[in-house]
């Protein structure tokens, strides 16, 4: 950094406190008329020059601020660039969004560097407008790629999302004019705790981010290439939304994410989707999730049926295409991708611990219900089903009472966002209660449900709320 100029600031203001200290005495000195004009006249270029090197120190911290955003440093409780010290660091729940350009390799090999710059820089331009107006921050940019933070709500990262598709199908409007293919991106969104913070050296440091879900946010982004749709989220952000039913979702793969021990439900949102393409989609919803459900526990020809189907409503639904094209891969080779690791039962590991004994056991119970339920409705034994339903009902409520309990009495400073996991899981439980007792769903599809809703939800919110939760009530306890 240049510190002439700061020094030079503080020259001036100098001069000009002495000189203004001699400007109240003018009046009383024997002066002469000319000599008198001549130094006010150095008085008001002494003001000019003062005012002008406020004005660089205000454009000097702007310059800052497209580096280091502003926000990030409110993260920190500090308001000055200058207080930034190695090693600050703070907590809170965060949504992260990665948004990365399709091939964007091969088509750079197609640029001269200058090109490239001038590619990246116009369409950057476009995606920035999109993320800011809803309360984001983008903390780097990756080459072509985008992450963004939103410290707010998580429909924020949502809403920001749908807004680059929607300017990027009008961006690529202007490029196909201008004689250029189009570009594509994908996008994945994930939501969690987080560590801000500042890492680095003493020559260089820089503001970042650490946490898992900052990974699988990645990885989601990634996996959109795979499906070839182009916005992805994890059940994590599902679950934190205000209501997931004022967008257009569906489930989409039960899969072993790179870097992670256990399966992720992963959903695409595709209200960007071209208007009958999201009609047709959200009409043959069902019968693509009941797809998902067979496939899964391996009833690969009831889920080819389906799928058959839906894509006679959706022909260019791609992820149905893939999954289509993996059914007939299991009857080819018997073996498809994803069907191993996803049998209905699921039982309670260690691995799922939150370190608190009392919500450990509530959970290890939640399990061995859930799984009672979930077998009963696949066998189509009604009376089990609906004692079981009971019995999930009143376990989960005492469990979330004394969670909350703990919570209050410590204090905990994600409450809130607690609190909001556990009104989600009573929105799923009553709503698979409803499907139950109404007799009219595939009972393959409601235990496959069960897993996904209520099983998939106790395990997340063992190794990550819960756990978080158990280690904020460790320190209060000094352990």
């Amino acid at each position: 950094m240049n510190t002439g100029g700061t020094a030079g600031a503080q020259e001036v203001a100098r001069r000009t406190v002495s000189n203004f200290k001699i400007s109240r005495h003018l009046d009383e000195l024997p002066l002469t008329d000319a000599t008198l004009a001549s130094l006010k006249a150095e008085v008001e270029r002494l003001r000019e020059a003062l005012a002008g090197v406020r004005q660089q120190l205000v454009d000097t911290e702007q310059a800052f601020g497209r580096f280091v955003p502003r926000e990030f440093l409110h993260f920190l409780s500090i308001d000055n660039v200058r207080a930034v010290r190695l090693g600050m660091q703070t907590e809170r729940k965060l949504t992260i969004l990665f948004a990365d350009i399709r091939n964007f390799t091969g088509l750079s090999e197609t640029m001269t560097p200058q090109e490239n710059f001038d590619f990246l820089n116009s369409y950057l331009s476009q995606m920035e407008p999109m993320i800011l107006p809803h309360r984001g921050l983008i903390d780097k940019y990756i080459g072509d790629a985008i992450m963004a933070l939103y410290p707010e709500e998580t429909d924020d990262a949502v809403r920001s999302a749908l807004g680059m598709l929607g300017k990027l199908e009008n961006y690529n409007k202007g490029r196909a004019r201008a004689g250029y293919l189009p570009i594509k991106v994908g996008i994945g969104i994930n939501t969690g705790i987080v560590m801000l913070g500042t890492v680095g050296g003493s020559g260089r440091m820089e503001g970042t981010v650490i946490s898992d879900a900052v990974n699988l946010a990645s990885r989601l982004e990634d996996m959109s290439k795979t499906f070839d749709v182009p916005l992805l989220i994890s059940e994590h952000t599902l679950h934190s939304l205000r209501d997931p039913g004022q967008y257009c979702i569906r489930f989409l793969a039960r899969s072993r994410v790179k870097g992670k021990q256990e399966a992720q439900s992963v959903y695409e949102v595709f209200d960007a989707d071209p208007p009958a393409r999201r009609a047709a989609k959200l009409r043959t919803r069902k019968r693509f999730e009941e797809a998902q459900a067979f496939y899964f526990v391996g009833d690969i020809f009831r889920a080819r049926t389906r799928l058959v189907r839906c894509l006679e409503e959706v022909p260019d639904d791609t992820p149905a295409q893939l999954y289509l094209s993996r059914c007939d891969e299991f009857l080819r080779n018997g073996y498809a991708e994803g069907i191993d690791e996803n049998d209905i039962a699921q039982t309670w590991s260690e691995d799922y611990s939150s370190g608190v004994a009392d919500i450990d056991a509530h959970h290890r119970r939640q399990l061995s219900l859930m799984n009672s339920m979930a077998m009963a409705l696949r066998e189509g034994r009604a009376s089990d089903t609906l004692a079981a339903l009971e019995r999930v009902v009143s376990s989960s409520e005492a469990q979330f009472r004394g969670e909350e309990s703990q919570m209050q009495d410590s204090r905990y400073p994600f409450e809130a966002e607690h609190r909001h996991q556990h009104r989600r899981f009573r929105e799923n439980l009553d709503r698979l209660a409803d499907e139950i007792r109404s007799g009219l769903e595939n009972p393959v599809f409601l235990a496959f449900r069960v897993k996904l809703l209520l099983m998939d939800w106790t395990i997340n919110h063992s190794t990550k709320t819960d756990r978080h939760l158990g280690h904020h009530l460790k320190s209060r306890r000094g352990g």
